[in-house]
């Protein structure tokens, strides 16, 4: 559960995520994470570098790797942040 755990620290500290996905180095800025309908651990974040652009992403939780929490904060009011995001069935933490 130490992924879990390093996600809720950077979601309140507002801190800046790094962490391998589907074979890429990444750097997000973590918004939500909670389960989706199927009961699958998703963590909701702005993309800045590597994998697909820029933006928010779905990331599957269980499939990060080398999640490390950077000393790079940001703000937590990016525009097309929805607190209430309809893709969670059940949101665990948020900014």
């Amino acid at each position: 559960m130490a992924v879990i755990n390093t996600i809720y620290e950077a979601i309140g500290d507002r801190r800046v995520l790094a962490f391998s996905y589907k074979g890429k180095d990444r750097t997000v800025e973590p918004y939500i994470v909670g389960y989706d309908d199927k009961s699958k651990l998703v963590l909701s974040a702005v993309q800045l570098s590597g994998g697909s652009g820029v933006g928010f992403r779905s990331f599957d939780v269980d499939a990060l790797s080398a999640v490390e929490k950077t000393e790079r904060r940001f703000s937590g009011t990016h525009p097309d942040y929805n607190p209430n995001d309809p893709y969670f069935a059940r949101i665990l933490r948020q900014v």
